[in-house]
């Protein structure tokens, strides 16, 4: 049986960073942020060849064992063989190891490239199947479906499939970031965690992830209280008290503010009003972003202007 047949052009693909658990939504809730990487791929005659500028650029592998690579050979095989070669050119502006979904938006970025290389992809690997892929990828679909599907997005798993649903966050949010320096392993993090709560805890939370759909969409003022947690953010601390004690200190200022993913960077959820205010109370120690919200998720552009890239 014949392989696939590749496009000759190049493709460029956008995913953006994204936010899971959100507080209380823990590996389920995700937003998609204003922030992008970019990564271009070309079926090559033979080899493979791999140019990184921007975030990771110093230590990420130019390999088989980049995470990029390894998310399109397995898209590749799943829609009927690999290509002789591959020219990939990435442009991160993600950060790596900080809570943002750095390896979800190079495992997205993988899979849709490979689709949109691949002629007639769409009908082995159409959207429902594109997550289901990322999720396998992944481990758990929270970030992936927000990078996939971009603004505020719900994820579970059902029958051992990964499915989500998008909604709209409300206009007025303005998410602002703080980044500090220093990656923490979400396998760290996540090895803080207990294997069991206390029942009220797990009841309050259930209630706050609740509220935190209504909060994010249609009732921003609701998002102090919508975005309190009991299920992760106390267990992780250890592993990043500086941001434990940001995160406390924009709360008491009456700032909706969370551990971003597994951290460490902490995300507050404010307005356009109170964003200049919110960016200055972190100090010198983070980097304070005013991001957007995005719209779109994972896309397939035209390829760069000069200079656009």
């Amino acid at each position: 049986m014949a392989g696939p047949a590749f496009r000759a052009a190049a493709v460029r693909v956008r995913v953006p960073a994204t936010s899971a658990n959100l507080g209380p939504g823990f590996d389920a809730l995700g937003l998609a942020l204003g922030l992008y990487d970019d990564v271009v791929v070309r079926v090559a005659d033979s080899g493979l060849h791999i140019d990184i500028a921007g975030e990771g650029s110093e230590t990420l592998p130019r390999d088989e064992k980049h995470l990029l690579v390894r998310s399109l050979r397995t898209a590749f095989d799943l829609l009927g063989g690999q290509p002789r070669g591959l020219e990939i050119v990435c442009a991160n502006r993600i950060p790596h190891g900080r809570g943002l979904g750095s390896s979800s938006a190079a495992i997205c970025a993988g899979i849709v490239a490979a689709r949109a290389v691949t002629i007639g992809a769409d009908a082995k690997l159409d959207d429902t199947a594109l997550l289901e892929l990322a999720t396998e990828i992944e481990g758990h679909p929270d970030n992936v479906a927000a990078c996939l599907l971009g603004g505020f997005t719900l994820s579970w798993m059902e029958g051992g499939a990964a499915r989500a649903i998008r909604m709209e966050p409300a206009d007025s949010i303005v998410p602002v970031v703080f980044v500090p320096g220093k990656p923490v392993l979400t396998e760290t993090a996540r090895g803080l965690l207990p294997r069991s709560v206390p029942h009220v805890d797990a009841a309050v939370n259930a209630g706050r992830a609740a509220l935190l759909v209504e909060a994010l969409t249609r009732r921003p003022e609701l998002l102090l209280p919508a975005t309190e947690d009991r299920l992760h953010q106390e267990y992780r601390a250890p592993a990043m008290p500086e941001s434990a004690t940001l995160v406390e200190r924009l709360r008491a200022e009456g700032v909706p503010a969370v551990i971003s993913g597994a951290g460490p960077t902490v995300m507050a959820l404010t307005d356009a009003g109170t964003a200049d205010k919110v960016e200055a109370l972190a100090g010198a120690d983070w980097a304070a972003n005013r991001l957007s919200l995005d719209p779109r998720g994972a896309s397939v552009l035209p390829l760069a202007a000069p200079g656009d890239f």
